[in-house]
């Protein structure tokens, strides 16, 4: 079995939690709340400026030419593409680059792009390659949940429709071989990569918990 087999099958049980939240159901349904959505949105666009540096930092660690042009590009890809499309989100709600850029991360945030980042500095190519494993993979596996569940058109669509499509499939499949390949190379980091992994799984389910109920800074 593949090493991110092995990853998926000890995560089954929070894939199985993030399919099953409120936020991914109602989204699916197209009755998920404005402001559930907006936060998300305003959330996840300041993790992706953390998440890309996390590509860009593993880009950095790469040994070879083809791996290093790779997570790069996918840097590039994610400040070029992915948060455009966030913008474009944001924009049908009236709410500015400016103040996206602006939103304080609520403590949900805080806590996964710091643990990113502390890898992305502290930890080795292959535990990078296992932390940011659950955020491609995990989107394809809910966007098509999410697919399979929602019975016509609304205005959530676009949001499925990013996360299933070809261009993402695709880097999905690559970040799928480059953990395979990382846990090949490097077996004595398996317990390292399956820590960061799980690590970041967790928090993906926490971040539809944090959109869900609006998490903040509330005393």
């Amino acid at each position: 079995m593949a090493f991110s087999d092995d990853l998926l099958e000890e995560g089954a049980s929070i894939w199985e939690a993030q399919k099953q939240h409120p936020f991914v159901e109602e989204l699916a349904a197209g009755t998920l709340d404005d402001a559930a959505f907006q936060h998300w949105v305003k959330q996840d666009y300041r993790y992706l400026l953390d998440y890309a540096r996390l590509f860009a930092l593993a880009g950095v660690k790469a040994r070879d030419e083809e791996t290093m042009m790779r997570l790069l590009g996918v840097a590039h890809d994610v400040l070029d593409h992915e948060m455009d499309l966030h913008r474009e989100f944001a924009a049908d709600y009236g709410i500015s680059r400016a103040e996206l850029e602006a939103v304080e991360k609520a403590p949900t945030c805080v806590a996964y792009t710091n643990f990113l980042v502390r890898t992305a500095y502290e930890g080795s190519l292959a535990e990078i390659a296992a932390a940011l494993y659950p955020c491609m993979q995990g989107y394809l596996d809910v966007g098509e949940h999410m697919a399979e569940l929602a019975t016509d058109t609304h205005r959530y669509t676009p949001f499925i429709e990013m996360y299933t499509g070809e261009e993402f499939r695709e880097a999905t499949a690559w970040c799928r071989e480059f953990v395979d390949r990382c846990g090949e190379q490097y077996p004595g980091e398996h317990e390292a990569m399956r820590e960061a992994f799980l690590t970041s799984a967790n928090l993906e389910h926490r971040f539809w918990e944090m959109a869900y109920t609006l998490e903040g800074w509330e005393l």
